[in-house]
């Protein structure tokens, strides 16, 4: 059987599934076998996939669409390596990523997983140095130097600073944590790393960047910010910090804060009661929660029209400057 086994979910990639299989293929590494888990695609990725001969691949194909949290986990229960990866279609890992993440585990059987940084990529498949100097300072990947992880829930949880498509885990601990929760839907992977650390868990970070994470065109429809902020809102609600009251505080204070941006989107919608059930429930509201209950009560053609001239009031972080690249 393999050492390793890394998964790539996909659906709908046809085009841009190569770039993440090819950089599979030029590992240094080759101890692995990788599952290409395809969620019914109504694109040509069967036929795409049948370019590649090496018997190393393995086409898992669902005959339906089983959503993206089934299909990632579909994956995880087909493989038969020690060590486990998932990273998405329109990625990449770099050629050492397995070399150097493999000497890891080896070398430290107390360490569980280990966590890499990553470059940012756009459309191009171009590496965005400035893009990725401010996301590493962003998540706090700047700051962590070689070694085991002190506070891997504050890591996590606090500062979001991992990311599980450049990470490669020991498959025991992800058994232990029941891998991926299908209600979390659209936020797996921020869930998977705070509750591996809530089971006390050990992380190690490697600050190279070993990854390439793409940021792509196109922009979220409402419908799909509904569906993540209400996962990340499950995820939040499922979670106590019993022992860590600073952190048990913050949790508290980000269900409060999450709450009032669904409640926001939901009124965008035109889900009225719903968004105004949510802002009952934070007690003393927000100026903005206040405007977007106000706003609830316009017809939904108008305060649409309110809600869209607020986003181009903003101005553009990075992440949207890499998006909005022309591919």
């Amino acid at each position: 059987m393999p050492k390793v086994s890394l998964c790539i979910p996909t659906y709908n990639r046809a085009h841009i599934l190569p770039y993440a299989v090819e950089s599979v293929l030029a590992q240094t590494y080759g101890d692995f076998e990788l599952l290409i888990c395809d969620d019914a695609s109504p694109d040509n990725t069967p036929e795409v996939v049948q370019q590649w001969a090496d018997p190393r691949i393995r086409y898992i194909r669902h005959p339906q669409n089983i959503k993206r949290s089934r299909n990632m986990r579909s994956g995880f229960e087909a493989a038969t390596g020690e060590y486990f990866i998932k990273f998405d279609d329109d990625d990449a890992l770099t050629p050492t990523f397995l070399e150097k993440t493999v000497a890891v585990l080896d070398a430290n059987p107390s360490v569980d997983f280990v966590c890499t940084d990553h470059w940012v990529i756009n459309a191009r498949n171009e590496r965005d140095e400035e893009a990725t100097r401010l996301n590493s300072a962003k998540w706090g990947k700047d700051r962590l130097g070689e070694g085991i992880i002190d506070d891997l829930l504050s890591e996590t949880f606090v500062h979001q600073s991992l990311q599980v498509g450049s990470t490669l885990f020991r498959k025991a601990c992800l058994d232990a944590a029941d891998f991926m929760r299908f209600e979390a839907d659209g936020c797996e992977d921020f869930d998977l790393l705070v509750r591996l650390a809530i089971l006390g868990k050990t992380g190690y970070f490697i600050p190279e960047r070993l990854m390439e994470y793409r940021f792509h065109g196109g922009q979220t429809s409402l419908r799909q910010d509904i569906h993540f902020l209400s996962a990340k809102l499950f995820c939040l609600q499922s979670y106590r910090f019993a022992e860590r009251p600073e952190l048990e505080r913050q949790r508290r204070s980000k269900v409060d804060g999450l709450k009032q941006v669904l409640a926001m989107r939901l009124i965008e919608k035109g889900e009225s009661q719903r968004g105004r059930q949510l802002i009952a429930e934070l007690g003393a509201a927000s100026s903005r929660a206040k405007v977007g209950l106000a706003l609830s009560y316009l017809p939904v053609w108008l305060r649409k029209l309110v809600f869209t001239g607020f986003r181009q009031m903003r101005a553009q972080d990075y992440s949207e400057r890499v998006r909005n690249a022309a591919g």
